[in-house]
């Protein structure tokens, strides 16, 4: 379970950082603490499914791409 959330974590970070979007962008527009949004990208958290769909919206990718 740990190696997919490292896995999202690097992905969203990835795909996040190519679009030039902060961590407080997300933050904002998932109304949390950008802490969270850290931890999720440094996999040290693992986010329900829900949240997983809000991250792709936020960054404008399919849940599935932030899960590949």
């Amino acid at each position: 379970m740990k190696s997919e959330s490292v896995k999202l974590g690097k992905n969203l970070k990835r795909i996040r950082t190519s679009k030039a979007i902060s961590q407080g962008d997300i933050a904002r527009s998932l109304s949390v603490n950008r802490g969270f949004i850290s931890t999720i990208e440094n996999g040290k958290t693992n986010p329900t499914l829900a949240t997983i769909v809000r991250l792709a919206k936020a960054v404008g990718v399919s849940a599935i791409e932030l899960l590949k």
